[in-house]
Formats: C-alpha cells, sequence, structure tokens
C-alpha cells in the first residue's frame, strides 16, 4: 500500500513535493480508510484525539487470533477475567465493555456466548465512551464489529470472488468457513453482495465441553437511482455447548502453586429418590412452603462446621489436571441470536448528507450449570436513528468544521429468569478429582420430577420494557488547518418499567422509572511539523444499569438508581514517523464508572476508579517484517462500601477446607470483611500487560509465499479480592502462525500457547474469590484456504 505522507507534508502548502514511499503492509497492520467509529466523523486513527485499536481481517488471520480474549495480543487494556470461561465481551481498563455492530449497542453478552468475530472485516476497539451518534454509553470502552461486505475496499467488487476454508486441529478441532461475494447490476441500481457461513463441531481443552457453532452473514450494499445509496445486512449465530464453568474450585494457594487438590465428599445430604440430582425437599428446604429460609449447607458470615459443611468421605490431596473443571453432563447453554440492519444515504451537497438507519438485534439462550443456576433469556431490540451531517468552511479556509445533529428511538423489551436455589449453591461441595455427583448438581426448572411435573420454579422472572428517546449533535472545528476541536453531545429520556412474577424475589415486585440526562464530550489536539499529534479528551456519560438480559431489575427502579454517569479524562500523544511506517499513541487516563453486580438474586451497583498508561505501536520494519508492541499499566479500585453479595472463601472465616467445602458461607455486604469497608484494589485486573510480536512475509517467488508470525503476552499476576488472598502468579503467553500460499492454496498453521504454559484466569463476579479457570494449554490447527 502507498504510505500517507507526514501531516506536515500533506498540510504545508510550502513546502516542497515529498517523495511517496511505498510500503508493503502484509499483515494488515495500518488502515486502509479514515473510520467514523470514535467521533461519528470519517477520521484516521492518527487524527483521532481518542484511544483506539482497530484490528484488520489480515491481521486477526496472521495473528490467529479467533476470540475477543485474544485481542489482548495487539490491544492495550483489553486483559479479560473469565466471565465463566465463555468469551463474550472484554473487559476494557478494568470494567466490562460492551459490544456494538457497525455503530449500534447490541444486547448484553455477560458469558452468556462466545462472541463470533471470523466474519469480521474489521474489529474496533475503543478506549473510552461511545460517540454521541451511536447513543448513550459507559466511558469504559466498547467493541464495534465490522463485517465483511462486498465493499470493504471502499469500492465495490470487480467479479464474483469466494473462498472455503476447512480446519483440523487438537481436541477434535472441526471448522468449516465458506464466504463469497459478487457484483450486482439491475438497470440503474449498482451494487454487491456477500455472504458468509462457518461451521464449528468440536471439542475443547476441558473436559466436558464440547461447543457446536454455526455463524451465516448476508449483505447487500447498492448504488440507487437519485444519488441514493443503501445497505442492507444481517447475521444468524447459533450455539449449543458453550457450558459456563467456573474453572477449578477449592482455591489454595498450594493448588495454584503446586496443583494440589484437597479431595473429599459431604454424604450427608442423599438424593432420596435417585433422580441425579438434589430437589428442595431432599437438600432440607421447601421454597413453596413456609419453611423457606431452613437452609442447610449456608452459613451467613458465620464460621459453622455443621455436618453439612464437612468432608467425611475420601478426605486427602491429589494432583488436578488443568484439563479438569467443573462441569456435568446436566450442564448445557443453547443460544441464538439475530441481528439485522437497514442504511439508506443520501449526498445533498458536495458539502451535506442524510442518513437513515436501522437495527434490530435478538437473544434467546436457556442454560444450566449444575452448581445451582439456570437461566433464560429472551431479549430484543430495536433502533431507528437519523442524522444530517454538513461541512462549513470560512475566512480563507482558516476554519473548517464538520458537524452532525440527528435523533435517535431505541426500544428493549427484555425478559430474564433465574433461579439460584434460594442460597443452596456451594460452589466447594463438587470434588473435581472425583467427578460430579447427584448430590452437588442441584435442581432446575429445565428438570422434570417424578410425575413429570417441572422442578424448581423460577425465582426471577422479570419482565423490562426500555424506552430511551435521544437527540445528538458533534461539532469537529479545525483552525489554521492544526487546532482541532471536536465537542459533542445528546440528551436522552429514558422511560423504563420492569415487573418480576418469580416465586422467590429478593427485591421490588415491579418498578416504573422516568429520567432525562444529557451526555458530554469535549476533545482538543494540535498536529505538530513532526508527525506528533498532542490531544486532551473529557466525557461525561450517563448510561443504564442493565443486566444479562439487556433489562433493568426492579430494586433499580425502586430506588431511582437504574441510570448511572460515568466521568473520563484522557491524555496522550499520536505519532507517525520513518515516512509513516512507525505508528502508534501513548495516553493516559483516569476515569470513573460503575458496574452493575447481580448475585444470589441480590443486585448491587459497584462504583470502580480506574487509572492508567497505555503505549501502542505498530512499525513496518522492512517490506518483509513487522512488529506490534500493546502496552499498559493500570490501577482499578472498587469505591468502598461495597455492598454487594458475595460467596466468599471458608479460610476468611477460620474454617478448614475439610470442615468447609461442603457448602458455601455468603456476606450480604461486602465491606463487612477484614479490610474492604473502604476502597479496595480490584485486583481481578493485572496491573501491567505487554505484548510484543513480530512478522515476516516473503515476496512472492514461482514457488509461492511463506510468512509467519511468532510473539507473546506477559501478564502480571492477579489475585481474589479477600484479604489475604489466593494469588495467581504472572505470566509469558507465546503463541506463533505460520502460512504457505501458492496460487489460490493456502496453508495455514496456528500453534496457540506455544510452551505449554500453565496459567490461571481468575472468575468475574460472585465466584471471584471460589473459583480460578486453568489455562488453555498448547493448542495447534491447520487451515487449507481455496480462493475462487
Amino acid at each position: 500500500m502507498i504510505a500517507l505522507p507526514t501531516w506536515a507534508q500533506a498540510q504545508s502548502a510550502s513546502a516542497e513535493p515529498q517523495e511517496i514511499v511505498v510500503t508493503a503492509d502484509r499483515a494488515g497492520l495500518l488502515e486502509k480508510k479514515p473510520s467514523s467509529t470514535v467521533f461519528g466523523f470519517d477520521k484516521s486513527l492518527l487524527e483521532t484525539p481518542r484511544a483506539a485499536t482497530f484490528v484488520s481481517d489480515t491481521t486477526l488471520e496472521r495473528y490467529g487470533i479467533t476470540s475477543i480474549d485474544n485481542l489482548v495480543e495487539i490491544s492495550p487494556s483489553s486483559y479479560t477475567s473469565s466471565y465463566y470461561g465463555v468469551p463474550g465481551s472484554l473487559n476494557i481498563r478494568g470494567t466490562l465493555a460492551e459490544n456494538y455492530f457497525r455503530g449500534f449497542k447490541r444486547i448484553e453478552d455477560r458469558g452468556t456466548y462466545a462472541t463470533p468475530i471470523g466474519d469480521a472485516s474489521e474489529v474496533q476497539i475503543v478506549r473510552g465512551p461511545p460517540t454521541p451518534l451511536y447513543g448513550a454509553g459507559k466511558v469504559g470502552g466498547f467493541l464495534n464489529f465490522i463485517p465483511k461486505t462486498s465493499k470493504d475496499a471502499g469500492k465495490f467488487l470487480d467479479g464474483p470472488t469466494g473462498e472455503i476454508d476447512l480446519t483440523y486441529g487438537s481436541y477434535n478441532k472441526k471448522e468449516l468457513t465458506v464466504q463469497g461475494g459478487a457484483p450486482v447490476s439491475i438497470g440503474p441500481i449498482q451494487g454487491g453482495v456477500y455472504g458468509y457461513l462457518d461451521v464449528d463441531d468440536s471439542h475443547s481443552f476441558y473436559h466436558g465441553i464440547y461447543p457446536k457453532r454455526q455463524t451465516a452473514e448476508l449483505s447487500g450494499d447498492f448504488n440507487l437511482p437519485g444519488g441514493w445509496t443503501t445497505s442492507v445486512g444481517g447475521m444468524v449465530y447459533h450455539s449449543d455447548g458453550d457450558v459456563q464453568t467456573p474453572g477449578w474450585n477449592r482455591l489454595t494457594q498450594d493448588l495454584i502453586d503446586n496443583g494440589t487438590y484437597i479431595t473429599g465428599r459431604n454424604t450427608s445430604l442423599k438424593d432420596i429418590n435417585g433422580d441425579g440430582r438434589l430437589q428442595p425437599g431432599e437438600i432440607g428446604y421447601y421454597p413453596y412452603g413456609s419453611a423457606l429460609y431452613q437452609i442447610y449447607p449456608y452459613c451467613l458470615y458465620t464460621s459453622c462446621t455443621d455436618a453439612n459443611h464437612t468432608l467425611d468421605t475420601g478426605v486427602g490431596t491429589t494432583k488436578l489436571s488443568p484439563r479438569t473443571v467443573f462441569v456435568s453432563s446436566a450442564d448445557f447453554s443453547r443460544t441464538t441470536t439475530y441481528t439485522a440492519y437497514y442504511d439508506l444515504a443520501k449526498k445533498l451537497s458536495s458539502n451535506s448528507s442524510i442518513k437513515l438507519q436501522a437495527f434490530y438485534d435478538a437473544l434467546n439462550n436457556e442454560r444450566f450449570v449444575s452448581y445451582g443456576f439456570p437461566a433464560s433469556y429472551q431479549s430484543y431490540v430495536g433502533e431507528l436513528r437519523a442524522t444530517y451531517q454538513f461541512d462549513w468552511s470560512g475566512f480563507g479556509d482558516l476554519v473548517t468544521t464538520q458537524n452532525f445533529i440527528g435523533a435517535s428511538e431505541r426500544y428493549t423489551h427484555a425478559h430474564r429468569r433465574e433461579s439460584f436455589n434460594s442460597g443452596v449453591i456451594a460452589l466447594d461441595r463438587r470434588d473435581l478429582s472425583y467427578g460430579p455427583t447427584a448430590t452437588d448438581i442441584l435442581d432446575s426448572p429445565f428438570s422434570t420430577n417424578d410425575g413429570g411435573q417441572q422442578g424448581l420454579g423460577w425465582e426471577n422472572d422479570i419482565h423490562s420494557s426500555i424506552r430511551d428517546t435521544g437527540g445528538f449533535f458533534t461539532t469537529d472545528i479545525t483552525l489554521m488547518k492544526r487546532l482541532e476541536v471536536i465537542l459533542g453531545g445528546r440528551y436522552d429520556n429514558y422511560n423504563v418499567s420492569s415487573a418480576d412474577v418469580g416465586f422467590l424475589s429478593y427485591e421490588a415486585p415491579n418498578g416504573n422509572g422516568a429520567k432525562s440526562k444529557p451526555t458530554y464530550t469535549a476533545s482538543v489536539s494540535y498536529k505538530t511539523d513532526w508527525g506528533i499529534i498532542p490531544y486532551y479528551s473529557y466525557a461525561q456519560a450517563p448510561a443504564l444499569e442493565i443486566d444479562q438480559s439487556g433489562g433493568i431489575p426492579t430494586s433499580l427502579l425502586a430506588t431511582n438508581g437504574f441510570l448511572s454517569t460515568s466521568y473520563l479524562s484522557e491524555a496522550g500523544v499520536k505519532f507517525q514517523e520513518l515516512h509513516s511506517t512507525l505508528v502508534g499513541s501513548l495516553s493516559v487516563y483516569r476515569q470513573t464508572r460503575t458496574q452493575l453486580e447481580q448475585s444470589g438474586g441480590v443486585t448491587s451497583i459497584l462504583g470502580t476508579i480506574s487509572k492508567g498508561v497505555e503505549l501502542e505501536v505498530r512499525y513496518l520494519a522492512t517490506k518483509n517484517i513487522s512488529f506490534t508492541f500493546a502496552g499498559d499499566m493500570q490501577h482499578t479500585e472498587v469505591k468502598g462500601p461495597d455492598t454487594s453479595f458475595q460467596y466468599i472463601p471458608a479460610s476468611v472465616l477460620g474454617v478448614s477446607g475439610v470442615d468447609g467445602f461442603g457448602g458455601s458461607y455468603v456476606v450480604f455486604n461486602f465491606s463487612q470483611l477484614p479490610g474492604r469497608g473502604g476502597n479496595y484494589n480490584y485486583a481481578l485486573i493485572p496491573h501491567a500487560v505487554v505484548s510484543l510480536y513480530g512478522t515476516y512475509t516473503s515476496d512472492k517467488y514461482e514457488w509461492g509465499q511463506v510468512g509467519g508470525t511468532l510473539g507473546a503476552t506477559h501478564v502480571s499476576k492477579t489475585s481474589t479480592l479477600v484479604e489475604n488472598p489466593v494469588t495467581y502468579p504472572d505470566y509469558w503467553l507465546a503463541n506463533l502462525s505460520a502460512f504457505y500460499a501458492k496460487g489460490p492454496y493456502t496453508v495455514v498453521l496456528n500453534v496457540d500457547n506455544l510452551f505449554d504454559k500453565l496459567y490461571f484466569t481468575p472468575d468475574a463476579d460472585s465466584y471471584a474469590n471460589l473459583g480460578a479457570l486453568p489455562g488453555v494449554g498448547r493448542e495447534w490447527r491447520i487451515t487449507l484456504k481455496r480462493k475462487f
């Protein structure tokens, strides 16, 4: 590709003509075209006064990135805690991020299903709030998915094109991908269509987890008569087997450091009717009767060591394989999503245009985790957006502006059903070395009893409706072609209602709420003569506190706490040097934002404060060799007092594992624990992460072309959140990719975790102090590609 000259070279009217440097970007590291994702205007990342990382489909392929959790290889501040082993959303700058599709917010995905990225033309990671164009959102950041279309290169396809990929790998990895596009000409209508299909039927590194996933996408882009353009498309995704697992239970430092696992089972509870699970009556509580709170293996911040908590059979120690995790044949997760979009746009004049957009996203998920968490989510969201964009310049082009104004309407309906087995969830009860038994698999609404009737009912059964009507604007003012000021805002009116008809709600049965709040964003940058652009950015962004289904908990409506405001202050420099072959950014930030926590049927809002430094560099050293560096140092604190419900280890109360693993210990107010009365370190996110990768691509010869990518990521230590925590050591993780191409054929080899390093990712959410997921060991896969 042709590398762009520096800003000073391009803008200086008195400068001598500069030599155009032709640089081969064979790993897809440089931008192909400007993007409107960060602020709503088409801008290069160099000129964008906010931290963001864009990853092209070529880079995804060359780096072997197949999951959003792997994006830490190339993007700072994107290390993600384990949401029960399912990569649904990123953690960005220490808190959970949101997922977008072509600039529209999708339904929440907190480990519900593995977010597919195989059909991405580009994956965009923005570290900051969404542009006012995209709607209200929190400042932490978001991932924006750009699907492949027939117009990825900025113009329609010249002719039919296609590709078939066959992949086989370790743990019976089997995957088929078919994609292709073609130009379309119907009278005055010119355009193209593109389709994508992926079928993945594989086992996994973890025993008992066998994910099957299918993704289909179809899109069309057309130029219509009268100067109108349109884009239409949709995606269907289905997965069966993205089972959630907390990984290892019975955490001790000896387990993490040496793999020594405490064995033993509790036999005080019996599966009396032999149906393979514990029903409420067999545990000793009756959720439909008057003895509701006669809960057997549950201790509320007391050091109880009764028979129900004690391991009485098979007590000892053993070595545990990282492939052995908390899962049973009763566990399942079934997900289907439907996503569709439609754009209609027209350029009204040389400096103005209008765009009308529609978006739809639907989620249907049913799951059961055998320690006692069944859930069912059926939700959909629809959004309409109208945008008018216009440019203005004056004073001899000393002042130029880009501007847009618009309005949007978004409606969400969410149906969330969950049960927590009325508090008897006991993660440590199962002996992983022995395997699941009938006395550590709890009842669920998906089961039936001896009479064919439904098992345990839904404790929470919540219907939520959310309507968000908003107006927005942004103006981008450039003075003397150097100083740039971007001002934006939106004003949203929210109308929310939720009702809980579950049989055991710990919160208000219903509620309604109405609020209006503004969003502000301001950025300033200055273009120097040296390819360096310093900038500062500030944002104040209110956003809804939504749950896993996209709805609003009734308790937040009762307290009028369903809307929270977050703040971001960020400064940095963007740079482009060495004839545009060295590009990158350095940023420092401070943000305050909230995060919804739900555990045991109880909702809490956690406030967080995050500070950090981020560095991202991409360097095309030669036409054959390139390097990337992504690193961050951050510190995230939870603002006290943290009043959330939490499961806690028996050791916090001075109880040994043998005396406590049979049951559970909880606090309804985490700040009651020693050292947790005020702010505390959110140690689930490492303080430092660095990734360094190098890529080699040969020239094309008569015998073909070869290339490879090798690199590693270092993650500093993490830990549980209680005092005297279990600590997970720091680690290096190396990955290798290589390819050989000749004619229409390409063979790709990927090896992840090249040196088979044992590492751990802490659990997020309710079980952060009870579970950790052993990292996936060495995996390999070979892909044969045939282009047409």
